[in-house]
């Protein structure tokens, strides 16, 4: 024998409140966007338009670019690019992290440090910076290495100590590390204050706190913007032919066209490059943002709501009133509760 509710449910009609004839079924009507789908078809229109005359422009000489699309020499730059990138980027973490910390440290030496580290890269531009390390076996011929004003311990010629690569690495590095602190910093800020104070209380010191407690959390404001800055540090090693380095992507792109006489197709060689690696560097931003913003936002696929007829429960296709489901109130023929005639209440007065 069925109930009124399981046949209500069956039906798709919800009870009315007095849980004997079914209401009527709820139908539901679409919105129409008409406006929003002609503006579709006008853009999906340009879109085809332009597609269809860059496909039939002699200028871009497509033939070039399918030749040198795969070019032993241009497949090779893509992965110096790559490796600039990556080594950039873990420096300029590494050196991010501890610039936050000593941004927000109450020691007075470490905050100046800190802030004029980043007045100096940020108020700076980024190929100028590139130009002087180009420039410094010029400014520094030697490097040594002992105490102030005593002779030094060590001392190499700086061309041979650091090649064009490693100082590619070192001027993006430093660079790059100035905005990831700010990053860093904000991150952290975002952590409650009560954060600390509980794992204080459990007798965790502060390096402990950070590495365990405040850093995981901020993660989730790190995160995105630190995506953006990797996506940004790949188009900006196109720049390291200020040092000069010549065998990342953009340069030798370039040098392969000032020989053929074709920059067009070249340009859009590299384009293509750098929009490959890009598209899978915003793939796994994606999946690392999934990651760490796990149960923060995540809405639940059913949610149960009490109310004083009955329980609203919304699946997956329908809403079901079912009688009885809600929180129990005081039951017809049985009085409620006094706070008296509870155990272990005092008596009001």
């Amino acid at each position: 024998m069925t109930s009124p509710s399981s046949d209500a449910r069956a039906t798709g009609n919800s009870l009315s409140p007095d849980g004997d004839t079914p209401a009527p079924a709820i139908k539901a009507v679409r919105l129409r966007h008409p406006w929003r789908n002609l503006i579709a078809v006008i853009i999906l229109i340009y879109v085809v338009a332009f597609v269809w005359d860059a496909a039939n422009r002699k200028a871009f000489q497509w033939e070039i670019f399918g030749k040198y699309l795969f070019d032993q020499r241009i497949s090779q730059a893509a992965l110096v690019t790559l490796e600039l990138t990556v080594y950039s980027m873990l420096i300029a973490i590494v050196l991010a992290l501890i610039l936050a910390v000593m941004r927000l440290s109450s020691n007075p030496v470490f905050k100046s440090i800190s802030w004029v580290y980043l007045w100096i890269f940020r108020g700076t531009p980024v190929y100028v910076q590139l130009v002087f390390w180009g420039l410094l076996s010029v400014i520094y011929p030697t490097l040594s290495i002992g105490l102030p004003f005593l002779p030094p311990i060590v001392s190499f010629p700086t061309g041979d100590a650091l090649s064009l690569f490693s100082l590619a690495i070192i001027g993006l590095a430093l660079n790059e590390a100035a905005y990831l602190a700010e990053i860093v910093r904000a991150g952290i800020l975002s952590v409650d204050r009560g954060q600390e104070e509980a794992a204080t209380a459990l007798g965790m010191s502060w390096s402990q706190t950070m590495w365990r407690i405040v850093i995981p959390q901020s993660m989730r404001i790190i995160i995105p913007p630190t995506g953006n800055e990797v996506i940004s540090m790949l188009k900006t090693t196109s720049l390291v032919t200020a040092v000069p380095f010549s065998f990342d992507l953009f340069t030798r792109s370039r040098d392969i066209s000032a020989e053929t006489f074709t920059p067009i197709p070249l340009l859009l060689v590299a384009s293509a490059w750098y929009l490959a690696i890009t598209s899978v560097l915003m793939v796994g931003q994606y999946f690392l943002e999934k990651r760490f913003a796990r149960g923060i936002g995540a809405a639940r696929s059913d949610k149960t709501v009490g109310t004083v007829t009955g329980a609203i429960i919304v699946g997956a296709n329908q809403a079901t009133v079912v009688p009885g489901a809600a929180t129990p109130g005081p039951q017809p023929g049985k009085k409620p509760d006094r706070p008296s005639d509870r155990s272990g209440d005092e008596d009001p007065r």
